[in-house]
Parts: C-alpha cells; structure tokens; sequence
C-alpha cells in the first residue's frame, strides 16, 4: 500500500548531500518532495500542514553527525514526526470493568465492520483468552446476520441469534444480558452501516450506544477510502464518544493517506490494522512500526512475532543446525519452510515487513503464494523419501513419474528444482556469515534501524 509513498520519502536521503547542518534554505525541496509524497498518499491536507511544520520545527538547525548523510539526519525527523502524527504508543482496548465488556463497532457500510468482528474475536479468544459473544445489531442486511454467525463458528466463539424483523436496541440489549448470565467476558456488537453518512443512521447507533454502554466504541474505517474517510471520521466523532479506530484493508493498493489522517482527525488511538480476507488477518497497530515500514525500514518487529507465532520451535532448531553447518538442507526442509511461509500470510505478507533494501534484493526471487505453495507441497508429497533427502537422484525418468504423481508437467518439476537449488545457496551464505554482513552494512543506512 505505502510503496509511492516509500519510493518518494527515499528520494528526500538523495536530495540533500555534503551539508554539515540542516537549515531552513538546504530543506526546503526536501520538505516540498516530502509534502507531495504525503499529498499524493491521500493524507489529509490538515495532517500535512502540521507534519511539515513540526518537521521544518525540529530539523532546522540540527547538525549531521556520525556515518548520517543529511538527508538520513532529516528522515529520522521526519520518522519521529510520523509517529506522533499516528500516536506515540500502540493503545490496547481497555477490558478493566466488570464482565462483559461491551465493543461497539461503527462505520459504513463496506468498510469491513462483520469481518472486523469476527477477527477480533478470534484476537480477543487467542491472545487474551476471553470469553467471546457476537450479536449482529444489522438488521437491513439480512446477509450480514449470517455471516456474523459462521465467523462466529470459524473462530470458535459464541453468538447471539438475531432476525431481521426485530430492533437493533431490543438485540443488543438481549445479547448484553445473555452475555451477563452466561459469563462471558466481551460482548462484541456488529452495526448497520450505509453507504454514507445519515442522520437516520447515526441517531441508530447513538441510542445503540444508550443501550449498552460500551467501554470501548470503535470506528472502522476502510484505509482505502482516502480522503473521504477523514470526512466519515469526523461525522462519527462528533456523533459518538469513540474510544479508537480500527483500520481495514491495509494490504490493498490503494495509496494508504488513511492510516496517517484518522488519528490526527478524531484525536482517539489507532488500536488494531485489519489485513486481508483472513480471519487471522489483525495485528495490534504500532505507530513506531507503521512508521518504520512507510519510511522503507521494513517492521522487523511485527516479522519476529509472526515467525514466533507461527514457527514451529523444535523444526526450527533442526533446521538451525542444518544451517549452521551447511549440509542436509533437503526438499523436505524446503517444504516445511514454504509451508510456514504459507501459515504467516506468503511471500507478499513477508516482503511488506522487511526493509526496503531487503525487499527489491528479494524481489527477483520466485514469489510464491498460495495455490502455487500446495503445487509444490504436491510435487515434493509424490517424490520417494530417498529423493527428497537426494535431489541429485531426479534424471528425467524419475522427475516425469514425479510430474505424473503431482498432476503437473515436467517444467513445473523443474522449476521446484531450480526454487530449491537457489534456496540451498541462501543456506550456504548464511552458514557462511553473509547474512550477519549483510545485516551490518544495512545498520547505517536509516536512523532507527537496530
């Protein structure tokens, strides 16, 4: 989503070269390119007044010191003022009351709110172990009822029956007093949306709010709306006491202005980033880290988690050891690694969190997703055990019965082959040390890279 704006903020390092200090007349065209970039990100015009201005505020005057080049010096400003333009810390929901907690979500209609709840059920039952109950209070879209109860299956939550025919007040009262007599610890409520604001809309959620009185009340907002989300912010801040805002689709391609003006505009926390159709896909937002990815140095932090998360730790010790002494890395190795790659969203997911150096070294390498992620699973499932741990064995009678097996031509075999050749090399660099040389060198490229 951030790659112009990326490609854009990189070129302000080029700009200014040889200068001891920054001063007003020496930044003045980086500003300018760094207030096009924001502009053409759909940032909102107000967000970018005050974001150039603390900017010029701060860099004015600082001296270039150590291995920075003066346009590194201003883009570490410039990364300090993103963070504060999105808020300093990461907010966490705010669960301290006596059980259940009421969520109430807001938005309009197509910005991901039924999906949204979903997903964070599943956040709320996985990573806080809570009690969860779903009640959909939409009752203009018969579908959304529906689909709030499969999610509900899916991420093994409970959920409060609902009809279309009925009050969205008389629901969400009955889901909060079911939720009270079956302990359940949050009671997530699902709103109707429309296709823009009404006043019909927002007295509904209004006496919704009444009804339940939510401890936190969150505004879903589609980062690929652009400029018009500010205005839909606006209109839900001045009509409800908000608590946060949860961003979804950030990993569309749309130019991501959102993700920089919602917070600037409402003034309440971005507490969560929605990414993808997946119902794994939500992370807790951190301004550091969004900051850190838009500016190219990747969001090596949320990357770690997610291998943590994902990564199975006895397999990764194995395969360490194959590393380390830079024999034995098989097919079978190989399937194992491209099937963790799958479990953490592909290889778009990963290239999207590293540093931008990184990435355009990465991109010539083959960019496996999904459905060519079990083609392959396929291809190394119909080879003997003798060839996965002996590639060297295939020869052409083999790698036809292989390709036979798998359901695949014999190109397709060899294009596996090729994948894995390149990924042994990989291994045998960096059980050679060329991974930590490449990480050194990269140390000095950006400030507040570690």
């Amino acid at each position: 989503m951030f790659d112009n704006l990326t490609g854009r903020l990189s070129r302000v390092v080029k700009t200014l070269r040889g200068e001891a200090r920054l001063t007003d007349a020496n930044i003045q065209d980086a500003l300018r390119e760094v207030r096009m970039a924001l502009l053409e990100a759909d940032v909102a015009l107000p967000a970018v007044k005050a974001l150039i201005e603390r900017v010029r505020e701060k860099a004015v005057g600082q001296a270039v010191i150590g291995s920075l080049t003066p346009g590194q010096a201003l883009v570490g400003v410039v990364h300090r003022e993103l963070i504060a333009l999105m808020g300093e810390h990461s907010a966490a929901l705010n669960l301290a009351v006596q059980p259940p907690a009421v969520i109430l979500l807001a938005g309009l209609q197509g910005a991901g709110k039924t999906t949204t709840a979903g997903k964070l059920a599943r956040w709320l039952r996985t990573e806080q172990r809570k009690k969860v109950l779903l009640a959909s209070c939409d009752v203009y879209r018969p579908a959304a009822i529906e689909q709030l109860k499969i999610l509900a299956s899916q991420v093994e939550a409970d959920f409060h029956p609902s009809s279309a025919g009925e009050k969205p007040v008389e629901i969400a009262k009955r889901a909060l007093e079911f939720a009270r007599t079956h302990y359940h610890d949050v009671l997530i409520v699902d709103t109707a949306g429309r296709l823009a604001v009404d006043e019909a809309m927002m007295r509904e959620i209004r006496e919704l709010h009444s009804a339940v009185n939510p401890v936190e009340t969150l505004f879903i907002v589609d980062a690929m709306q652009g400029q018009d989300a500010v205005n839909v912010a606006r209109a839900f801040g001045e009509a409800l006491p908000l608590t946060g805002v949860i961003l979804t689709k950030l990993d569309g391609d749309a130019r991501g202005g959102a993700a920089l003006s919602v917070r600037h505009v409402t003034g309440k926390p971005i507490k969560f980033a929605g990414i993808g159709e997946k119902i794994t896909g939500l992370e807790a937002f951190h301004p550091e880290r969004m900051a850190s990815r838009i500016l190219g140095m990747g969001d090596v932090l949320s990357l770690i988690e997610d291998v943590q998360k994902s990564v199975n730790l006895e397999d990764a010790e194995k395969l360490a050891r194959k590393v380390k002494t830079g024999k034995g890395f098989d097919l079978e190795d190989f399937k194992q690694q491209v099937a963790q790659m799958r479990k953490m969203g592909g290889m778009s997911a990963l290239m999207d969190k590293l540093p931008a150096q990184l990435a355009q070294a990465a991109q010539g390498a083959p960019q496996m997703e999904d459905k060519a992620i079990r083609r392959l699973e396929g291809i190394i499932n119909s080879m003997t055990p003798l060839e996965r741990s002996k590639p060297e064995l295939l020869k052409a009678s083999r790698k036809r019965r292989i390709a036979a097996g798998a359901g695949v031509s014999v190109q397709e075999v060899n294009r596996l082959l090729n994948q894995f050749e390149q990924t042994q090399k990989m291994m045998k660099m960096v059980s050679k040390g060329g991974m930590a040389k490449m990480m050194r060198s990269m140390k000095g490229m950006f400030p507040g890279m570690r």
